[in-house]
Parts: structure tokens; C-alpha cells; sequence
């Protein structure tokens, strides 16, 4: 457990002085609080973070370790972490090593110590916001140069941070039983536990290389197209959005996730836009328009798609009837996307929640119903 001091500064001057916790330094990144009171090791290794200082309203951290079956991808993505109460001892059988020793050797660096839930409290009443995490002799700097780092560094609106997160090179998982086909999924961040959920329903997945073209997307012969969850602004990636408008174009089943939501949104024709906070955690009521049940979802996203609630609309880019399937139940935030008339749909949320809830499982079964109806018309 480290005594060295160490400062979190926002960008309004917000200052909450701590302890330095993982490596030491500086980093800097949106703040941005995280609602989960387990999956720690998830939430780090979620490509979907990077460029984020995540601070973790959970008072304690780090109880039960880390392990290499958690692992979401194979690195921390996170810039920073936040965190109350770290654990002094790893408690479970699973456990290779401590969270703490993890950040030290993939040199996040961290702060701990502080209040959470008043950090949590600022956030939500001014929004998410620029910020850094300043210890060792960075915590010693002038408060006011340590505010105008902060200031200085880039903001999240306009960024594009896939080709930061996604594979460069493609490859191939194969499905856990007979094959239904070939699935070609777009590396925006995916997750390790999307893949492990694609394979079991049958899918030759194909993870693709977030710069690939049309006619490359093509040439594996896919069933189907599915997006990943990832970071940045979906405004800041036509060229994704673009992909997708030719692969609605070609009839393929499409599926998507989180940022694959808003880029279904915006190839659609809707727009998208920054939310206050947004959405981090695993206990988010999520309501399915069509059934009427709430479902308690993992969610990860400061972006929001800009369409009618409660309507069926037409698609601005022509690909015809649109509704929206599911809504937040805390916000009003679109949630899901189902399109009428071509197979495509979208949800906002991570059915693959590995540290739970595992409510919304079900739309894996739901995607691959839809290839194989799909499938079944092209072969009558």
C-alpha cells in the first residue's frame, strides 16, 4: 500500500488530495465514474475505456485479485483509476496476483483514498470532464500548472480511438460446435467474452481490422456483420459508418453493440450526441419496448443516438421503418435500434456482461435466429 501523496484535479479546479495507487506519475483523460459493484478487473481490461480516468463508486477495490480467465482483451485500457478503499489482501482461490501489483506493471497510475461518491457528485451535477491524476513528484507541481495540463489536453468530442483499440492484424475463432457460417466482426474494442458468446452459438468468427474495406469485408463470404462496443465519439467515424451503409446495402444480417449502436444509428441517418455522464456500470434498468420487461444491463457509453421514442419512423439514409426497441428507464436514452425492413439491430447495452447481469444473454439467440431465417429465405 502506497503512502505517497497524490492529487486528482479536474478541469472546473475541482482538487481531492489522496495516495498514490498502482504506478506513479501523471495521466491525464476524461473522468468518468463506474457504477459496478464487481467486474473491477472487466471494467480495466474493456477496450471500451480507453482515454477515460474511471473512478470506481464502489468503496472497496481489489478484495478478490486478478486472474488471467478475467481478462477482457490483453492489456488495461483505462488512463487512470480512482478508487476509495483498495484492498490490502486478495481474497479468492481464483487469483494469480493483486490488482494493485497489475497497475504498478502496466503502469496505470492511480489515486486512492479519496471520496468517491463526492467525485461521483460532481460529476453528475457538471457532467463528465477533462482530468488528471498527478503522484510522485508530478503531485508536487503548482497546483495551478497541474490545472493547466488538464486543461490543455484533448477532449473526448470529435476523438477517434478505434484504431487505438482494434486488432491490426485478423483472425479466426472457431465455433464451439457446427458451424452456421462465417461472421465478420468489426475490432472497434470487442470484448473477449463477445467472442466466447458468438462461438457458442455457432459462428466462425472472423475479428477484422477496424480500417478493413467493403470488398476485403466481402471476400471472407460472411452471413453475417457484427459491430463491437469501443471508445470515442461515433461522429468522429464515418468511415465505419460508411462501411456499414454498404454492408445494409448488400442484404448481410448486422448486429450491434454499445458503439456499434450508435454507428447503426448514424448509418441509419439519425444523429448522435454527447450525454451529460453517460451510462458505466452493471445495474441499468433497460426497458424492451416490444415486451415491456426491464432488464438490469452492463453498460459503457457517453454517447447516445438521437431517435424517436415510441414511434416507428423512416430512415433518413432509406433503409426503411426504424424503431426504437429498448430505452433507459433512468434517462429516457435510446437503448436499442430494431430495423423493419432489412435485418439489422442494435443495442446500446453489453449482452455479454462476463461479471453479470447475464438478462440481456439472450440477444446472441436472437442475432443467430436471424441469420438462419435469413439464410433460409436466400436458399428458397
Amino acid at each position: 500500500m502506497s503512502f505517497e501523496p497524490a492529487v486528482l484535479v479536474l478541469e472546473d479546479g475541482t482538487r481531492y488530495p489522496g495516495r498514490a495507487y498502482g504506478a506513479i506519475g501523471r495521466t491525464l483523460g476524461e473522468v468518468v465514474f463506474a457504477t459496478g459493484m464487481t467486474g473491477y478487473q472487466e471494467t480495466l481490461t474493456d477496450p471500451s475505456y480507453a482515454g477515460q480516468i474511471v473512478v470506481m463508486t464502489a468503496p472497496h477495490v481489489g478484495n478478490t485479485g486478478v486472474n488471467d480467465e478475467d481478462m477482457e482483451s490483453s492489456r488495461i485500457w483505462v488512463s487512470g483509476y480512482v478508487v476509495r478503499d483498495p484492498s490490502r489482501v486478495v481474497s479468492n482461490y481464483r487469483a494469480n496476483g493483486s490488482l494493485g501489483d497489475l497497475l504498478v506493471s502496466e503502469r496505470v497510475v492511480g489515486i486512492s483514498g479519496i471520496d468517491t461518491r463526492a467525485v461521483t457528485r460532481r460529476l453528475r451535477d457538471a457532467g463528465s470532464m477533462r482530468g488528471g491524476v498527478f503522484s510522485g513528484a508530478d503531485a508536487a507541481l503548482d497546483p495551478e500548472a497541474q490545472l493547466s495540463i488538464v486543461r490543455d489536453a484533448g477532449l473526448m468530442s470529435g476523438q477517434n480511438l478505434s484504431a487505438e483499440v482494434s486488432t491490426e492484424v485478423g483472425y479466426v475463432v472457431a465455433p464451439d460446435a457446427g458451424s452456421i457460417g462465417r461472421l465478420a466482426v468489426l475490432d472497434l474494442g470487442v470484448k473477449t467474452s463477445t467472442i466466447n458468446h458468438l462461438v457458442a452459438r455457432g459462428f466462425e468468427v472472423h475479428v477484422l481490422p477496424q480500417s478493413i474495406s467493403i470488398d476485403e469485408l466481402l471476400a471472407i463470404d460472411p452471413v453475417a456483420v457484427f459491430y463491437s462496443n469501443g471508445p470515442g465519439d461515433p461522429a468522429a467515424s464515418d468511415g465505419h459508418v460508411e462501411l456499414l451503409q454498404d454492408v445494409l446495402r448488400e442484404g448481410l444480417p448486422f448486429f450491434g453493440i454499445c458503439f456499434g449502436n450508435q454507428l447503426l444509428g448514424r448509418a441509419l441517418g439519425f444523429g448522435t450526441y454527447k450525454l451529460p455522464f453517460g451510462h458505466r456500470g452493471i445495474n441499468q434498468p433497460v426497458v424492451d419496448v416490444a415486451t415491456g420487461r426491464t432488464e438490469i444491463t452492463s453498460h459503457n457509453h457517453g454517447f447516445a443516438v438521437d431517435a424517436p421514442i415510441g414511434a416507428i419512423s423512416e430512415s433518413p439514409a432509406g433503409f426503411g421503418r426504424v424503431v426504437v426497441s429498448h430505452v433507459n428507464l433512468n434517462d429516457n436514452v435510446v437503448e436499442g435500434l430494431n430495423a423493419l425492413d432489412i435485418p439489422a439491430f442494435s443495442v446500446q447495452y453489453h449482452p455479454e456482461a462476463a461479471a453479470g447481469p447475464h438478462d440481456a444473454n439472450y440477444l446472441f439467440d436472437r442475432f443467430r435466429d436471424m441469420v438462419l431465417s435469413a439464410r433460409k429465405e436466400t436458399n428458397a
